[in-house]
């Protein structure tokens, strides 16, 4: 029997933590006939009415009778619903992904293209087929809109250190064990002590700090001054960290923030998986050779400061001191928070915010989480296009060595007429000034 199923129709957005999975921000929109804007997207919004309505045609035969199957050599097939009352629909199927074939069904000829299907509700007239589309090409865009931002005013994320809300134990712990999925965030905090005869401390060199990881980013803080970053990716879920340390004669800090962006909810075993910094976590180029840190004393604390002080909602902005925003334009610490205030735009087109100049973190507009964002770029084969044979996640990928993902939907509900507020949190760094709200259209190709 043909087998006829749809997976998603209309796109959808990720709000707050809400990730569809690993390495997912915030768009869930799977190329979707409808985009996560509510936009149609064509031809794809097109030839699928096309194929419901021939399939409505076909509602009584395919209710009423089981098919039967006719061969057409090694790459052909017929499925005939024809029931007692004289209904009658068929599927003329050309599996063949490279050539077209010509059949004859019921004394009449069809021409078939490569790997498609035609459909005929009265088994005499081809009224669809799958691989012929008729419907325009739309092509959406962002357009810019008249809003402009307000000053941003800047206000810097403490690097944690043992308090009372942390707690100690000896070895690297699971990070949702801890968090309770709370939040993105688990810092890692331990020291080291130095001692001053060490050679690297005369000779101008540096050890070599190694961590791995089986979180989603991490960030490397030696003494509260970031020495670097890794991230993983969806193919490579284990990462390490391997960089020199500015390590100092006496004790010195190691703060490991760990970034936890979206697990996966399905497949075997999912709920058995770790994340987190789970070590080994190895001083390199010590006297001694290697110093492994990993089963010595750790202290951890869940979220940011600025988590705790929910800075992104509107009734929490003033329990901080604000940097002004002339400051802004220069190069700003990692782990910094952002403010700005803008009037919502006219018209109706939905709306979205262009990240593409940050670098990592989350959205809030008016108290309201628009949700993670991350500036990395898509790595694939964009070589041509053609969906002959069975699918592939290789097959037909577009927008190689861009951002997966620049553009994060603003809902025009979340808007008042005048002064939004706009919270950004960006880990790694980035120029505010140049965040833009812009607006969706479709246009035709």
């Amino acid at each position: 029997m043909v087998t006829l199923w749809f997976s998603k129709y209309h796109g959808g957005t990720n709000f707050g933590r809400t990730a569809g999975g690993p390495f997912i921000t915030t768009s869930y929109d799977y190329d979707a006939p409808i985009d996560e804007y509510g936009l149609i997207r064509q031809p794809k919004y097109g030839h699928l009415k096309e194929f419901h309505n021939a399939i409505k045609l076909c509602e009584r035969a395919l209710l009423t009778a089981d098919p039967t199957v006719t061969s057409f050599g090694n790459y052909g097939e017929a499925h005939v619903f024809s029931s007692k009352s004289g209904e009658c629909a068929a599927f003329l199927s050309n599996y063949n992904p490279k050539s077209a074939a010509r059949v004859t069904f019921n004394n009449k000829h069809y021409m078939l293209p490569p790997w498609s299907i035609s459909i005929l509700p009265d088994c005499k007239n081809a009224v669809f087929n799958t691989a012929k589309v008729g419907v325009q090409r739309s092509k959406p865009q962002m357009l810019p809109t008249n809003v402009e931002f307000l000053s941003w005013d800047t206000f810097n994320e403490a690097i944690s250190s043992a308090d009372d809300d942390s707690i100690s134990v000896f070895g690297l712990l699971e990070q949702l064990n801890i968090t309770r999925d709370t939040s993105d965030y688990l810092w890692y905090t331990t020291s080291v002590d130095i001692s001053p005869s060490e050679s690297f401390l005369h000779q101008g060199q540096y050890p070599t700090l190694s961590v791995q990881s089986t979180g989603h980013a991490m960030h490397v803080f030696i003494n509260g001054h970031h020495s670097g970053s890794a991230f993983g990716t969806r193919e490579r879920l284990r990462f390490t960290f391997a960089g020199d340390v500015d390590l100092k004669a006496g004790r010195n800090r190691i703060s490991l923030l760990s970034i936890a962006i979206g697990l996966p909810n399905n497949g075997p075993h999912f709920e058995m998986r770790n994340t987190g910094i789970l070590g080994p976590v190895v001083i390199h180029g010590l006297d001694e050779g290697k110093r492994d840190l990993s089963w010595q004393k750790w202290s951890y604390k869940v979220g940011l400061k600025g988590e705790a002080m929910n800075l992104g909602s509107p009734n929490s902005i003033s329990s901080v001191d604000w940097m002004k925003g002339y400051l802004v334009a220069e190069k700003q610490q990692p782990l910094t928070w952002y403010k700005t205030y803008f009037n919502a735009p006219e018209g109706e087109e939905p709306l979205a915010l262009d990240m593409s100049s940050m670098g990592k973190g989350q959205i809030w507009i008016n108290g309201e989480s628009i949700g993670r964002y991350w500036n990395v770029h898509a790595n694939g084969n964009c070589n041509g296009c053609s969906y002959s044979n069975t699918f592939r996640p290789t097959k037909c990928q577009s927008g190689c060595g861009h951002p997966t993902q620049k553009w994060y939907h603003v809902p025009r509900a979340w808007l008042r007429p005048s002064k939004n507020l706009l919270i950004v949190f960006e880990e790694i760094g980035g120029d505010a000034s140049r965040i833009a709200l812009v607006k969706r259209a479709a246009a035709s190709a």
